[in-house]
């Protein structure tokens, strides 16, 4: 999992505006994560407010397969994933029942579709839902030989895949600017854990500095 955020917390204005919250050094080592990673993997949510490229842009680098959670099939024809999926690989993760049309539309254009057994879990506001099961998309992966995932997805991402216990590392990027705002993104969002004592525990492995910028290394703590 790796993410930028403010001193505050903040990986985006209330606006939504996150360009950019760290600066040229962090940015470019995140390129260094990136041709490093097999894999790199981020929401529907991500997809929809950026219309990222998930790319390395390392001369000479490998770019990794991309990996979209995307439990309706909501990605836009149109969004520079799917126009690249020629050049660089790209699976979307599904429900089994996602739209038929769409699917056979997205592997027309070279994407991989998977389609994914879906879990209930509740947001912030308690409401049910129904998303695809990350531990099982994890296996798939796996069959197809992707060993390592660069997770760049946002906060509701990044607690479904701490709910799941797919995180085994962290890269936390931190700015020395504050955001504010109760609206505003945070890394982790979701519901959340209930009690302090059932915290998701890491140990710090690392830390560097990028400029102004530093970056915090965790591994997850074995016993929890």
């Amino acid at each position: 999992m790796k993410y930028a955020m403010t001193m505050d917390g903040k990986i985006a204005c209330y606006t939504g505006d996150s360009k950019w919250v760290t600066g040229e050094e962090s940015r470019a080592h995140v390129q260094t994560l990136r041709n490093h990673y097999k894999g790199i993997m981020a929401g529907i949510g991500t997809v929809l407010a950026d219309d990222p490229m998930l790319n390395c842009r390392i001369e000479g680098g490998r770019d990794p397969i991309r990996i979209i959670a995307d439990s309706h099939l909501r990605i836009p024809m149109d969004s520079q994933l799917v126009r690249t999926a020629g050049q660089q690989p790209l699976i979307v993760a599904c429900l089994p029942d996602a739209d038929e049309e769409k699917a056979a539309q997205l592997q027309e254009k070279g994407v991989e579709v998977l389609r994914i057994p879906g879990v209930t879990t509740a947001d912030i506001t308690e409401e049910q839902k129904e998303v695809i099961s990350l531990p099982v998309l994890m296996k798939e992966l796996g069959v197809r030989k992707i060993d390592g995932i660069l997770l760049e997805g946002g906060g509701q991402l990044n607690e479904s895949a701490l709910q799941a216990g797919i995180v085994q590392r962290v890269y936390c990027y931190i700015a020395p600017k504050i955001f504010g705002g109760a609206q505003a993104k945070t890394p982790v969002e979701g519901q959340g854990l209930a009690k302090a004592a059932d915290a998701w525990h890491f140990t710090r492995i690392g830390m560097q500095e990028f400029g102004q910028d530093i970056l915090l290394e965790y591994e997850r703590t074995k016993e929890n």
